[in-house]
């Protein structure tokens, strides 16, 4: 049966409402909308949560009431909400998850809480319909992981960050070299004018088995290469930072694609996808689309970074198999996919971060 599906989504500084419309094994993106708050914390160099979660709730109906405009539906014509309820910035999940909340009250329609990673790790089934089991290189601003995905909501982790996650990284990379956030447009803007041999920066961990990573010696690399610049010329040229863009650039798809191969030896899968707003990255695509004979999916850049889409479709999958919360679902900070593995970043009161 075809259902419609709200999605919502607000986990970080991404406003986002979208209208899905069909089963799990093929649906149709109906309407797709995205409030950016990259102006509001441009002065920062980072995101602000405070700020991010105020943005998001003085925006959330109107994205909400645009997307459904634009699907040419109304809220009666609903058959379920889905809402990221997890992981990501607590004020701005509580917002979407208070706004999703309030709709399915009013309205009298399942409530379905979404992992946010869950979203975007059933991206490539959605864009391209690949069927499970599938491996996944989940690869964001804060996230990076290998994940086995068996079902809707049957993940198995392989491997994964044990400090920065990539997006981070290129952020971090973007304030030490004096460019705009978000880091990932900028540096790989620059990286188009760079000489990616120019400097010999590290591929972290590939030494070392298995297919976890890291990313924060390579940056501290570029920190001291810049240092040894201004030191040595006091300051920096634009080649410089072009070259030292597209040399931090090479070296974190060179391990991405290196881990993705061991990745793909553990595994016994039908395709190899990539997913998350790193996933955006034209050269880290190019790359890994040259490491394995399997298909491999990288989603439309639209639907790599933050969206409702994508929290729509993981809601479509939960609702066909049975699964509603209700009110009592609560907004969680940390919500590691694979349940079983051992946490890789550290634990808290709150629970595994990654």
């Amino acid at each position: 049966m075809s259902l419609t599906i709200l999605g919502i989504e607000s986990s970080c500084d991404d406003t986002a409402a979208a209208i899905l419309r069909g089963t799990g094994q093929g649906a149709q993106i109906l309407s797709n909308v995205v409030s950016s708050q990259t102006d509001l914390h441009a002065a920062y160099g980072g995101v602000v949560p405070e700020i991010a979660a105020r943005a998001h709730a003085e925006t959330l109906d109107l994205m909400v009431e645009q997307a459904v405009a634009q699907a040419g539906v109304t809220l009666t014509d609903l058959d379920a909400i889905a809402v990221t309820a997890g992981p990501g910035l607590i004020g701005g999940v509580l917002s979407g998850v208070m706004a999703a909340k309030g709709l399915a009250f009013g309205l009298g329609k399942p409530l379905i809480g979404v992992n946010h990673l869950a979203g975007h790790a059933l991206t490539p089934r959605l864009t391209d319909g690949i069927e499970f089991p599938y491996l996944l290189l989940l690869v964001s601003g804060g996230h990076c992981q290998f994940l086995r995905v068996d079902g809707p909501e049957a993940f198995t982790r392989l491997g994964g960050t044990i400090d920065d996650a990539p997006g981070e990284a290129f952020d971090k990379v973007a304030r030490l070299l004096g460019l705009p956030q978000p880091g990932g447009p900028s540096v790989e803007a620059a990286a188009k004018y760079g000489d990616a041999t120019r400097f010999p920066l590290p591929r972290p961990l590939l030494d070392r088995p298995g297919c976890d990573l890291s990313f924060s010696g390579l940056k501290t690399a570029v920190l001291r290469t810049r240092d040894a610049l201004v030191a040595d010329q006091g300051g920096l040229t634009e080649q410089d930072r072009g070259d030292l863009c597209a040399s931090f650039q090479m070296a974190l798809a060179d391990v991405l694609a290196e881990k993705s191969r061991r990745a793909l030896d553990m595994s016994d899968v039908t395709a190899f996808a990539v997913a998350g707003g790193v996933a955006a990255n034209g050269t880290l695509r190019a790359r890994l689309e040259t490491i394995t004979d399997l298909p491999f999916v990288a989603p439309p850049l639209a639907l790599c970074t933050d969206n409702a889409a994508m929290i729509a479709y993981a809601g479509l999958l939960a609702f066909e198999a049975g699964r509603t919360d209700d009110m009592t679902l609560s907004a969680r900070p940390r919500w590691p996919l694979d349940q079983a593995a051992a946490p890789m970043i550290g634990s808290g009161k709150k629970g595994a971060k990654a």
